[in-house]
């Protein structure tokens, strides 16, 4: 092997060296090899285990309904389309689920991307530049970032939720032409907390920003409607950049953003992501809008209230048994409960202990350690089904409980 400066900076990575500790003991809760279906039990390493790791929130992965979607566009369309949507990769089943999902959000026009991620990164680099600040929430998720950092504007980030620092940040003067882009998440996807849309949105008309909100983990959940954090908070209307993922409520994969007609066909001719990738499969695009479809239906109503009821029986039952878990979040009308229940733990090597020990118990989690949350911040990252049952839940409730006694005994 070449020894060039590249190829022995890969060499002694402390990271990777810790990666390779965890794998080879395997005490690692990454890339575990799942054997079956995303459902409320799932085959994992030969062992069924309740998954509480998934963000399959309204149970729609193995639904007949998406399946049905999916089968029928990989009968009529083949595997994939070999092309971007600005050359041959533009299909009839594009167009229709684009039309449906601007419907659903009562805008002028939608795109949908290949991935979530491609989605925000496109979006962001395509709207905004060095003459530009985006104001943007700490606890936002890395596509945004991302996304943020590939355009090469301003960027000005503000303590999590905090409106004062908000207001402080949306303040300063910006040179120039410059424009302000403030950009949050409408579910927060490790804490499972939702952004005050509705503050925010206000400080945003003051100060003369756009508005941009990330809807991946509240689609499908929130709102009349059920479009996400925005509608919960009545102000949908005074988004200007609708972000949301196909790949966690409606349970396909890809990303849309919703908007005006002038900003659809922006992203159309502007965005680097959506232009330069292969077009989604066909198949992903079928179940998509079989979802879609779905969601906007009665059962989709169901499966919404089903979700939140389950997340409010395990967070309560949790907190009941002296488990430290994330409050719920402050919405119209009262309080709400989140799909993402977090359970906080602190030390890293003690959260993946906890995995560990539930794992062998039979329960799926999902760890969170830095750099994905805060130093001394681990948690464990608790996600409900729409069809979790409650003999279920009060299996998995039981087993955390019991978990983090022991570990806390000897930590």
């Amino acid at each position: 092997m070449p020894t060039n400066r590249l190829v022995k900076r890969l060499q002694g990575d402390d990271r990777v060296e810790l990666f390779r500790a965890a794998r080879a003991s395997d005490f690692s809760p990454y890339f575990r090899v799942a054997e079956s279906v995303t459902a409320p039990t799932v085959v994992i390493e030969g062992g069924e285990k309740i998954m509480l790791g998934s963000n399959n929130y309204l149970g729609l992965a193995d639904h007949p309904a998406i399946r049905a979607g999916a089968q029928a566009a990989l009968d009529k369309f083949g595997a994939a389309v070999t092309g971007s949507r600005l050359l041959n990769g533009t299909l009839d089943l594009h167009i229709e689920l684009e039309k449906e999902i601007a419907d659903w959000h009562g805008t002028d026009d939608a795109l949908v991307f290949t991935t979530g991620y491609q989605t925000n990164l496109g979006t962001i680099a395509a709207l905004v530049g060095p003459s530009d600040r985006i104001v943007v929430d700490s606890a936002a998720h890395a596509s945004i970032r991302d996304g943020a950092a590939l355009s090469g504007a301003r960027i000005v980030k503000f303590t999590h939720n905090d409106l004062v620092d908000l207001e402080r940040a949306l303040s300063r003067p910006i040179e120039g032409d410059g424009a302000i882009l403030v950009i949050v998440d409408g579910l927060y996807s490790m804490e499972g907390d939702l952004a005050p849309m509705d503050a925010i949105a206000a400080l945003c008309t003051k100060y003369d920003a756009a508005l941009m909100v990330d809807e991946a983990h509240s689609l499908g959940i929130y709102g009349p409607n059920r479009t996400g954090a925005a509608e919960l908070f009545g102000v949908a209307n005074e988004v200007d950049v609708k972000m949301a993922s196909l790949s966690k409520g409606p349970s396909s994969t890809g990303g849309f953003i919703t908007g005006s007609s002038d900003l659809i066909d922006t992203l159309r001719v502007q965005a680097r992501a959506y232009i330069f990738t292969t077009s989604g499969v066909p198949a992903a695009v079928g179940a998509a809008l079989a979802a879609v479809r779905l969601i906007r239906s009665s059962e989709g109503a169901d499966r919404a209230t089903r979700v939140l009821d389950n997340a409010r029986v395990l967070r309560e039952g949790l907190a009941a048994q002296g488990v430290e878990v994330g409050a719920p979040s402050p919405a119209p009308g009262g309080e709400t409960a989140s799909p993402i229940v977090s359970v906080h733990v602190g030390d890293d090597l003690l959260a993946v202990g906890l995995w560990r020990s539930l794992f062998d118990k039979g329960v799926f989690v999902s760890t969170a350690v830095h750099p994905a949350v805060p130093r001394t911040g681990a948690i464990l990252r608790l996600c409900v089904m729409a069809d979790h049952t409650p003999a279920q839940l009060a299996e998995v409730t039981e087993k955390i409980a019991e978990t983090v006694a022991e570990n806390k005994a000897w930590a």
